[in-house]
């Protein structure tokens, strides 16, 4: 029950030595506005280099034929190493690990609409690689390339927003036609992407751009994404297990790596993400440090105000007051502190990551393809949260010993006390 007298007392402590509990307040603020602030920094730089890998499906792979660096069977060293259908097949019979996949081919060419033009990066691609790649079609501007366009080899592109700004300005591009070599391509999507340069490229169907561009025949790459490989040494063993098979199918050695590339973005993405695993850990390791100096100044602080209170402890053990009266008396004092200055604590840190946060996001605007090293430095409410009641939870069991303590002296060794 609420009891009026009781909370007066504790003010008047309170009231009594301000500086010193002034002090071991800031030290339970300090320690919650630390734990704070190093996990929204912690998770500004994890998002900042996630953010960094694209749109591109995390478990993603990428497959591309090289020259070989060593002589193998017969076979001589600097040996072009080219894809085709045979090797497509390899992978979807015989590698149970690979989910979606796409092959491409890739050139560049000349993209004029009207009066307009520009140099273009075509790829043509399976309808998979939208997925695989991370392609977003702009709001509802038309769509990616469907099977119906592969199986037909339509003459259709899907263009980013860079050559839709060039050719088409404020013109609405879908349905109209470009002209790629002397060969009309409907414009069916406008997609966009995360890259580094300002590059104006587009997406055709693979069957078109193999039949059109590539002799009808050859693969320039493969992409493909990764189902269950969820650790870098499953990836590393995969890696290895396909190399092998490719090699047999090429006649070459398995041990030379320079005879294809290829680039395994899980493995690239688990690497970072076992790095950001050892720096939350040592976060944790700090803010808990922290948070547990706050407690100590608690347990301290309380030691020294039973104490001092230790004859009058002794004088309501005389007059009939329970040990609960007397014990929970001491402890609202230590929830009290840990509380209020807890909560500042948390109110701070979480209106400074914030703050940070939407300076960053202003300077950003319009600039959401640059690269960056720290985004979104924020942290949960609900981690915040829990922080701040696990310190008022410390903070009980900090001045619970030493008030367990004071009532346990009998009536007469208190009053003796000095």
């Amino acid at each position: 029950m609420f009891d009026i007298d009781n909370w007066i007392e504790i003010f008047q402590t309170i009231k009594k030595n301000k500086l010193r509990t002034f002090l071991t307040g800031f030290s339970i603020a300090w320690g919650i506005f630390m734990l704070i602030v190093l996990l929204a920094a912690g998770n500004g730089l994890k998002n900042g280099v996630t953010t960094n890998f694209g749109n591109r499906a995390k478990n993603s792979m990428e497959i591309w034929g090289r020259s070989t660096s060593m002589p193998y069977k017969g076979n001589p060293k600097n040996r072009d190493i080219s894809f085709d259908q045979k090797d497509i097949d390899l992978i979807q019979q015989q590698c149970e690990e690979v989910g979606q996949m796409s092959a491409s081919v890739s050139f560049s060419n000349k993209a004029s609409y009207k009066f307009e033009s520009s140099n273009c990066n075509f790829n043509g691609v399976y309808p998979s690689h939208a997925l695989i790649s991370g392609v977003e079609i702009v709001g509802s501007q038309g769509r990616f390339i469907n099977e119906i366009d592969m199986k037909e080899r339509r003459k259709v592109a899907v263009i980013n927003k860079r050559l839709n700004e060039v050719l088409f300005k404020k013109e609405d591009a879908i349905g109209k036609n470009i002209l790629v070599n002397q060969i009309n391509f409907t414009v069916i999507g406008i997609y966009e992407e995360r890259s580094w340069g300002n590059n104006a490229s587009a997406y055709v169907p693979f069957t078109t751009a193999q039949a059109l561009f590539n002799k009808g025949w050859g693969i320039g790459s493969i992409h493909l994404t990764l189902e269950g490989l969820d650790t870098v040494e499953k990836n590393e063993a995969f890696e290895k297990d396909l190399r092998g098979k490719l090699a047999r199918l090429h006649q070459f050695d398995p041990s030379d790596e320079g005879a294809i590339g290829i680039w395994n973005m899980l493995e690239n993405y688990l690497e970072t993400m076992k790095i950001f695993g050892g720096i939350n850990i040592f976060i944790l390791i700090i803010g808990i440090g922290t948070l547990i100096a706050g407690v100590v100044g608690v347990s301290n602080i309380m030691l020294i105000t039973v104490r001092e209170r230790t004859r009058e402890i002794g004088i309501r053990k005389a007059l009939g007051a329970s040990p609960f009266s007397i014990l929970s008396s001491i402890l609202m004092e230590s929830i009290l502190i840990t509380s209020v200055f807890g909560y500042i604590g948390m109110v701070a840190g979480i209106a400074l990551s914030e703050g940070i946060n939407f300076l960053m996001e202003s300077s950003n605007q319009g600039n959401s393809e640059s690269m960056t090293l720290f985004k979104d430095p924020t942290v949960s409410v609900s981690i915040a949260v829990g922080a701040t009641v696990l310190m008022i939870f410390a903070g009980v069991i900090a001045g619970y010993f030493p008030a367990r303590k004071a009532v346990k002296v009998t009536a007469v060794e208190a009053m003796r006390a000095e």
